[in-house]
């Protein structure tokens, strides 16, 4: 990595690189809360009247606030029926599909990239303000040169957000997706599971996960000035890497269900750890794990086909 010098060729102090790094864990902490604020109010919408059970594994657990909880199956059906899944639900798409739900839908997706990936970033994000701080690059801001990194970063993962948006409104169409947005066929669990688990043992992981462990920095001009430009650059360079890294533990989602805030917050957890701890165990036991899991129900759908 080049070291660009101040023109005085002095460094700044050990305490000056703590300058403006407050206000950025600010805007980082702001983004993620409103990500989970999202989510959290689209999930406690759901729970007053809806089989949380449907919206994927663990979800049981907040059926206990389910006011329809105990009911005939008759008059839950019912009630179903006449309150969901319609829309009036905060952030909940119809099953028709419109425009607005699509929006609700790339919304929710938006919102869980910021809930599950931008935590992740932050040790790439720490290393950049440091960089452009204790190395002597000139900037006129590191702050605003850090935020600028932090929305390349979020660009990438809101082009992801576009992707699943319309792979999510494929799958509804052609009936893989309940109106809870989960899986309703083994099929794609199962082949959602294992191709994510085989992912973990490509050579394209391991080298984003690498990139990630240890960022580099490429986008300063020649004078070694970063400006808003090449800062924003960096971060859709670092957002790229982790898009290369984390898109198919993320992609989990469609097997276990995609308004499952337990999962979100499991695999949100599992992709920060994986890239902020250098260790070549955690993501080969991510895949084991992912494979052993697909494979047993792979193998649970067989024995099922034979025994009819």
């Amino acid at each position: 990595m080049t070291v660009l010098h101040s023109p005085d060729g002095l460094k700044p102090q050990i305490g000056e690189t703590q300058r403006g790094w407050p206000l950025v864990l600010l805007v980082v902490a702001a983004l993620t809360v409103s990500g989970w604020s999202y989510l959290i109010v689209m999930v406690a919408a759901m729970v007053p009247s809806m089989d949380m059970a449907e919206a994927g594994p663990g979800m049981i657990l907040f059926n206990q606030f389910n006011f329809m909880r105990g009911l005939p199956e008759e008059a839950r059906a019912a009630l179903a029926a006449l309150c969901l899944p319609a829309g009036a639900t905060f952030g909940m798409p119809g099953v028709a599909l419109t425009g607005i739900d699509i929006a609700k839908i790339f919304m929710m997706w938006a919102m869980m990239a910021l809930a599950m990936m931008l935590p992740s970033a932050t040790p790439m994000v720490r290393a950049f303000h440091r960089y452009v701080s204790i190395e002597g690059t000139q900037t006129k801001s590191a702050f605003s040169a850090t935020v600028a990194v932090v929305f390349g970063y979020l660009a990438v993962w809101i082009g992801y957000a576009l992707v699943a948006t319309a792979a999510q409104v494929g799958l509804s169409k052609i009936g893989a997706l309940s109106d809870m947005m989960a899986p309703v066929s083994m099929a794609l669990t199962t082949s959602v599971l294992l191709a994510a688990g085989l992912y973990q043992f490509t050579p394209a992981k391991r080298a984003c996960l690498e990139r990630c462990w240890y960022p580099r920095w490429s986008f300063a001009r020649n004078s070694g000035e970063y400006g808003a430009q090449s800062a924003f650059r960096e971060g859709l360079a670092q957002g790229w890497i982790c898009l290369g890294c984390c898109w198919a533990v993320m992609t989990v989602m469609f097997a276990v269900g995609l308004m499952n805030i337990l999962w979100i917050a499991l695999l949100g957890a599992v992709m920060a750890l994986e890239k902020t701890f250098p260790s070549r165990a955690f993501p080969i036991g991510i895949g084991i794990f992912l494979l052993v899991w697909g494979g047993a129900l792979a193998l649970g759908m067989v024995l099922g086909q034979g025994a009819t």
